[in-house]
């Protein structure tokens, strides 16, 4: 039975003003980073600071989830953004929740992008080495988080920033090891059973199954449950459960 450790993290803090996305403080109870809204896709100062403090108060790291500046379509919309104005973008969205963690008694540990440009940075060359610019520029320290064989992990390497391979238990994945576009059917796995399975298949073989049963290479460093899925807290301790049966200790990369 393997002995190792492998994160666990959810996205956080996606709420606006009056309006709240999930159970951030449940959530803070299970995982071990919490990929923190920055305002561009959810988020605003007030839950930035009340993410960050709960984070530091559980001992949760805190990673700066940046997005194209889209608050309408929640960061889900692909945006053919200049490079150089995504970079300076992240930067903002770094600096801003950095800022208001260290105020909270922690700091910003990594970055991961959010929704399409998470996706867009698997292939899109320029903008994924807008992101890694970025961080560079920033803190050449944090560690990048994305999928596995993504041109925005290479980017990242190339530059010697640290690399973090991300698996989700709460997604399908395609054939070729993409995710399956939200909008089409094997998108969500929400059976708790089933997402437990796939997490442990993940950290321990290194393998998801795709939505037309493929094995797909999956070796990963850090496993994501999104906030926003329904039953996420459920999702989530599912999880965990089953990574800790499995002898894995859920240990946040950072630390």
């Amino acid at each position: 039975m393997s002995s190792r450790t492998v994160d666990l993290n959810a996205d956080l803090g996606e709420g606006f003003g009056v309006w709240r996305l999930g159970d951030d403080d449940a959530l803070l109870e299970i995982v071990t980073s919490a990929n923190v809204a920055c305002g561009f896709h959810a988020g605003d100062p007030s839950t930035m600071g009340r993410v960050c403090t709960r984070a530091a108060q559980a001992g949760v790291s805190v990673g700066a989830q940046v997005s194209y500046r889209d608050l309408a379509g929640f960061g889900r919309r692909f945006m053919d953004v200049d490079p150089a104005e995504l970079t300076d973008d992240v930067l903002y969205q770094l600096g801003a929740l950095d800022g208001i963690a260290r105020v909270s008694g922690t700091r910003v540990s990594y970055l991961k992008p959010h929704g399409a440009l998470y996706n867009a940075v698997v292939e899109h060359e320029a903008q994924a080495r807008a992101v890694v610019e970025a961080v560079a520029a920033y803190d050449a320290r944090l560690p990048v988080v994305g999928l596995p064989g993504s041109v925005l992990l290479r980017a990242a390497e190339a530059i010697g920033l640290r690399t973090i391979r991300e698996g989700f238990a709460d997604r399908g994945y395609t054939a070729a090891g993409t995710l399956v576009p939200r909008r089409e059917p094997g998108a969500l796995v929400q059976d708790a059973a089933d997402v437990a399975e796939r997490a442990v298949r993940m950290a321990v073989d290194g393998q998801v199954l795709a939505v037309d049963g493929t094995p797909v290479p999956a070796a990963v460093d850090s496993i994501c449950v999104h906030g926003d899925t329904p039953g996420a807290v459920e999702l989530a301790r599912a999880v965990r459960t089953a990574l800790e049966a499995a002898g894995l200790q859920p240990t946040a990369f950072t630390h």
